[in-house]
């Protein structure tokens, strides 16, 4: 696989720990091993060193216990020189004597063994301990092979699952961020052509197992079984053999299985090389895997640069992926191109009608649009998969407000806050719909719920405050103001909303301050400017006033309300001038 997707995300670190730990727990039992052959003693602190370090594997990455197996089996098979096939023999002859298999010949491997089931069992039941005793829960959509209701369908499936996986070592073309939600369909007929692949997956590895582990040649054993090792059993964990794992295909638990497969690579063309007269034919082939492969990484590595660029080169990879299609459609709306982006949110509910996540963004940008019968349905729709989805029901409530269905819109917002406790937008959203029902009080209270919530709520301060002021009730908006403005004391919008709170209450001097410096913030807003110039208007500084209102309708034409207070001030100066004349 490409080493770029580890390297490019930092997520992929934890990867990169585990396999150094791993490796190093694998190096420190290797040197127990030499100890043991040199001294005639085990080596007990090694042996714990391997433990120890496989502990600190697992951290980083769950299967980096798995190096404690791969100590265990090599220690077996290759130290202890086990020869499997000598062993069935005799146990079919039902020979007692089973002495010169090789399974006692190494001095202390029951107490290694000992110590490594010992080891490993505390590291687990310390692991289980701190991440909880239950299971992590799947959906489908993360991995439907293990969802089947036959077992015959998983066992193809999942054995299929391990060719792609095989395939992705060998030829790392086909990488994707996420091999999810239909992405890989499943085999269920044995006409499928695909069966083909766990045909060969299988002749492979039986061949290559039967060598390591009968093979009369002691180097071949041990350079097999070490490549078999590294490439089977870091791969365990992610079988779905043990337990269920929440993914398709992931490149990163390929990261520790690619040592084993270098291993048996590098072993197959040495042997290659020997058995040939064409050895320059074979080096010129490894040199052009390891160029092919280099200028895969390059290329890995850059689409690894941006959203964009990773999401998209998925597309090829995935096509009936929908979260691929969901997450193209999501950049494309943080950029503000709504229109392709509802083409891919589109495309992802059409491969998977359950997409609650593709549909509330749908939704949602059809509400900014006013499509709002669309909207509400998708979002009804999407609250009827999921009942417990607290930003769609949100949604819907924005949008049966929109469309005046206030009393379903009120439930919609309860129901959200229902399944999220501490949800501030909502109470936002509910506090502008008590609003538009002159529900003052239950309006303040809820923007208050926002801003006790999330204190840097800005639109809620400003509505408390907007809403105060248009009641008549100043003295409690200009404390709300305060409030609001020691929160966030940069906030051009509530110095705004303070300063016309201050201004009519004839604070001139502390308003005019709050006045310049939004302007100074926002200069080009011209709501900013003409409020300014009601100020001056007021406070009798004529031609301050004068200076704001025209700049304010210079930024903003079209403003009735600046237009009639400018010809106010226009004739009461020309009627001035007249009084001087």
């Amino acid at each position: 696989m490409a080493e770029s997707d580890k390297v490019a995300a930092v997520v992929g670190c934890a990867d990169l720990l585990a396999a150094l730990f791993f490796l190093l727990s694998f190096l420190g039992y290797c040197k127990a091993l030499k100890e043991t052959n040199k001294e005639g003693t085990h080596s007990t602190f090694w042996v714990l060193l391997s433990i120890l370090l496989g502990a600190v594997a697992m951290l980083c990455k769950e299967q980096g216990i798995t190096v404690l197996g791969l100590n265990a089996v090599f220690d077996i098979l290759v130290i202890g020189k086990l020869n499997v096939l000598e062993m069935v023999r005799k146990v079919l002859r039902k020979d007692k004597s089973l002495e010169n298999t090789g399974v006692l010949r190494t001095e202390g491997l029951l107490f290694r063994m000992s110590l490594l089931a010992l080891g490993g069992t505390g590291v687990l039941y310390v692991r289980w301990k701190i991440m909880g005793t239950g299971p992590p829960a799947f959906t489908e959509v993360d991995n439907p092979a293990s969802f089947a209701s036959s077992m015959l369908v998983r066992a193809v499936n999942y054995n299929y699952y391990y060719s792609l996986n095989a395939w992705l070592l060998l030829c790392p073309w086909w990488l994707c961020f996420d091999w999810s939600m239909g992405c890989i369909p499943l085999i269920k007929s044995a006409g499928d052509w695909r069966a083909v692949a766990l045909a060969a997956l299988w002749f492979c590895l039986i061949g290559l197992i039967r060598q390591a582990l009968c093979s009369e040649d002691s180097h071949k054993r041990r350079i097999l079984t070490l490549g078999l090792g590294f490439l089977i059993i870091p791969f365990l964990p992610a079988s779905n053999l043990f337990f269920r794992v929440g993914f398709v295909v992931a490149e990163r638990v390929l990261y520790l299985p690619s040592a084993g497969y270098c291993v048996l690579l590098t072993f197959g063309f040495g042997v290659l090389s020997k058995h040939t007269k064409k050895k320059k034919l074979i080096a010129a082939f490894v040199l052009g895997i390891l160029f092919i492969n280099t200028l895969r990484c390059v290329i890995r590595s850059g689409a690894w640069r941006s959203e964009e660029q990773l999401f998209r080169s998925a597309l090829s990879v995935c096509p009936l992926n929908a979260k691929v299609h969901y997450n193209v459609g999501k950049n494309l709306a943080d950029k503000g191109n709504q229109t392709a982006a509802i083409r891919y949110y589109r495309e992802a509910v059409r491969l998977n009608p359950k997409y609650v996540h593709a549909m509330n963004n749908l939704g949602n940008i059809l509400k900014e649009r006013n499509e709002l019968q669309e909207a509400e349905e998708l979002l009804s729709l999407a609250v009827q998969i999921q009942p417990d989805f607290a930003a769609a029901w949100m949604n819907l409530g924005i949008v049966q407000n929109s469309l005046k269905r206030f009393q379903a819109a009120e439930q919609s917002y309860r129901t959200a806050i229902k399944h999220r406790r501490k949800y501030p937008d909502c109470y936002y959203n509910l506090g502008r719909l008590y609003a538009d029902l002159n529900r003052h009080v239950d309006a303040l209270n809820a923007w208050r719920n926002a801003t006790v919530l999330k204190p840097e709520h800005s639109l809620a301060w400003n509505n408390m405050i907007i809403l105060l002021d248009n009641t008549g009730n100043l003295a409690q908006a200009e404390a709300v103001g305060r409030e609001a403005l020691a929160l966030i004391p940069n906030d051009h919008s509530l110095m705004f909303s303070l300063a016309n709170v201050l201004g009519k209450s004839q604070k001139y001097k502390e308003s005019e301050a709050l006045f310049l410096k939004a302007i100074k913030a926002q200069p080009n807003t011209a709501s900013y400017h003409g409020n300014l110039a009601v100020l001056y208007h007021r406070w009798g500084h004529l031609d301050l006033a004068k200076k704001h209102y025209e700049i304010s309708l210079r930024l903003d034409p079209m403003a009735s309300g600046t237009k009639e207070n400018y010809g106010l001030l226009r004739r009461k100066l020309e009627q001035m001038q007249k009084k001087n004349v």
